[in-house]
């Protein structure tokens, strides 16, 4: 469930009277998401879809995500644009909250992505990232290396709950991490959460990525790492060599990875697995009961973050 704030017909209808978009059909939620709440709208001209952004999301970095796909929009990236009213302003208060229309993007994402899905996944972050380097805006990363010690610490005794003595193990890796943590890599800006989810399909081709909420300014080869983390384990969480070998490939197609970033993929899968487990499992403890969206699993990127330690080079991912 991600409708988070209702809408009533007649809100819509007076905030769609502000643009050059016909009149309004009809609407519906969106049950998919975690964030945001959002709609499909139809008019008699087009769909799109409207976005509300709820308390999760910080209201000062609206401009900043907007301006990052209207850059993106421009240089031929398919992403879902902003849409601007008669007066030109793309973000707009509805139902008490900030809200923006975008552009439909057609499509589908993929439950059990497959090879071919990978290789076009490494070509498109690629080209994302290649085509966000003109963007002048800047970001920071409030879920990176910094932020962790925090969160583990946040996550408290209830880690305790998913396994005995992982409290304890989540400070010492939080700690070897911010020692270990590479610095003056490639860097621009990244998706950061570019899971099958926010990855549109027709076919095997790629028709558009969404939701960039946690797009911020950071290592390009990090997010490929995010991405080797959700696109190439098995539903037992058993990594993949041949789905890694075609992400890593499909992207080094287009951009290829310098040494330095090579030689740093495996900590970065590491470190990316470990930004995913604490998320995860400060949400699971911190959730509570009734609460209309079901935290994910932690197990899942325990598991991740322990197999990524044991690897040594780029070379066990496939590459």
């Amino acid at each position: 469930m991600a409708v988070y704030t209702e809408v009533s017909d007649g809100e819509l209808s007076a905030f769609i009277a502000d643009y050059d978009l016909g009149t309004l059909l009809s609407f519906r939620g969106i049950a998919e998401g975690v964030e945001n709440t959002n709609y499909i709208v139809h008019t008699d001209q087009a769909q799109f879809i409207l976005t509300l952004y709820e308390k999760r999301v910080d209201p000062d970095d609206l401009p900043f995500f907007l301006a990052l796909l209207d850059h993106l929009k421009g240089t031929g990236l398919a992403v879902p644009a902003p849409v601007q009213d008669r007066s030109g302003e793309a973000l707009r208060t509805l139902s008490g909250r900030p809200a923006a229309l975008f552009t439909f993007l057609e499509g589908l994402w993929v439950r059990r992505p497959k090879v071919q899905h990978c290789s076009a996944l490494g070509r498109a972050l690629a080209e994302f990232h290649l085509k966000s380097e003109g963007f002048a805006l800047e970001r920071k990363n409030a879920l990176s290396v910094e932020s962790w010690a925090t969160l583990a610490k946040d996550c408290g005794a209830g880690a305790d709950d998913l396994e005995a003595g992982l409290s304890v193990a989540l400070t010492e890796e939080s700690a070897e991490l911010g020692k270990l943590w590479p610095d003056g890599l490639p860097k621009g800006v990244i998706h950061a959460d570019l899971f099958p989810d926010n990855v549109f399909f027709i076919g095997d081709e790629i028709s558009g990525f969404i939701d960039f909420y946690f797009a911020c300014t950071d290592a390009f080869a990090y997010d490929l790492a995010i991405c080797l983390n959700a696109w190439c384990f098995e539903p037992d969480h058993d990594f993949n060599v041949t789905k890694g070998r075609a992400l890593l490939a499909g992207y080094e197609s287009v951009r290829p990875l310098s040494e330095a970033e090579r030689d740093a993929l495996p900590l970065l899968a590491r470190g990316s697995a470990f930004r995913f487990l604490l998320t995860r499992l400060y949400d699971w403890v911190n959730t509570p009961e009734g609460a209309l969206v079901k935290p994910k699993d932690p197990t899942e990127y325990l598991k991740k973050h322990r197999f990524h330690k044991a690897v040594g080079r780029i070379s066990e991912y496939g590459l």
